[in-house]
């Protein structure tokens, strides 16, 4: 391995340790705010964290497939509108009387064909993919609301929230465990495959991966198809966890979920990232969003925890950068 490789795998460490390190601050100051009884809360119960994870589940499955697009070197925004749309068409396929099998197949097939679509104008017409996806994104929400007429859609088959919600582990629900078998897939195609070896090179650096051999084109068009694909497996869990729907569910999920990956340590500039990272900074925007919710901050000023989350999002990825400049100018 030679000295670029060993400072890659010493700046991915370094990040997730950061990631790492504010979850443990988070967890210690709201410890310490439990020693006092006006702040005291059910923070460090059972039942919280299992709803932090219920809650954190769909966009962990969606953050996956977006790392692996970020790590390539792209980006795609159209995600939340992808599960939005999803969720949608997989509860009026069943309510139609599709069996629930068949409606989760043609929803991920919708996906896939979705993932295609940007795939093409973006790897294969070389359009600027941040301006493409958004875009794709706005047609997802708009078909959404055509197809509801901007209403909810409810499920009419109790059997398809079982799907999400159906209890496996004590009172940990199946969504959990769908949630973490897409995380270690994904952590399993970007470690031990030559496609994942791949999806690294290229965002590293494109025209080396190129004249290296590797075919960039189909592999980063493929990234958007794994995005697509589990931005659809979002939608459809979202569906049976809420046993309902909407077309405008996914308006900011993009931005929070790609904001997270970064917190993280998945950088938006390709060749660095992982499962793992992309994880962690999610956990950490539920953990903050959870203490806001658990300190009552939002009973003192209206919507500052928002405005909280932000600043601290900001203030991570400025440091994030910052040190990365210090780092190229000290090489």
């Amino acid at each position: 391995m030679g000295n670029t490789g060993i400072l890659r795998i010493g700046r991915q460490v370094l990040a997730l340790q950061k990631a790492f390190l504010a979850v443990v601050l988070v967890l210690v100051a709201m410890a310490l705010f439990n020693m006092v009884p006006a702040t005291r809360s059910e923070f460090f119960s059972e039942t919280n964290f299992i709803n932090l994870l219920k809650s954190s589940s769909i966009f962990l499955i969606l953050a996956m497939g977006e790392s692996v697009v970020l790590i390539a070197g792209g980006v795609d925004l159209s995600i939340g509108g992808m599960m939005a749309l999803s969720s949608v068409v997989v509860l009026q396929l069943i309510n139609a009387g599709v069996p629930i099998p068949l409606a989760i197949v043609l929803v991920l097939l919708m996906g896939l064909v979705v993932g295609a679509v940007n795939a093409f104008v973006s790897v294969y017409q070389k359009a600027e993919p941040f301006i493409i996806t958004l875009g794709m994104g706005i047609v997802l929400t708009g078909i959404g609301q055509q197809l509801t007429d901007a209403h909810p859609v409810m499920s009419s088959v109790p059997d398809f929230q079982n799907l999400a919600n159906l209890q496996v582990l004590g009172p940990v629900p199946i969504l959990v465990v769908f949630m973490l078998a897409v995380v270690g897939i994904i952590y399993w195609l970007l470690r031990n495959t030559s496609f994942g070896r791949n999806v690294y090179a290229i965002g590293g650096d494109y025209e080396v991966a190129k004249y290296s051999g590797i075919n960039v084109v189909r592999t980063k068009a493929a990234t958007y198809l794994i995005c697509s694909v589990t931005a659809s497996l979002g939608g459809i869990m979202l569906a049976s966890q809420l046993n309902s729907a909407s077309s405008i569910a996914g308006d900011n999920t993009a931005l929070y979920v790609v904001c997270a990956v970064v917190v993280g340590g998945t950088s938006v500039a390709g060749g660095i990232g992982g499962a793992i990272k992309s994880a962690v900074g999610l956990i950490l925007l539920g953990l903050l969003t959870n203490a806001f919710n658990m300190l009552r901050i939002d009973s003192l000023v209206s919507y500052l925890p928002t405005a909280l989350l932000g600043v601290i999002i900001v203030s991570i990825l400025w440091l994030d950068s910052f040190g990365r400049k210090r780092r190229r100018e000290a090489v």
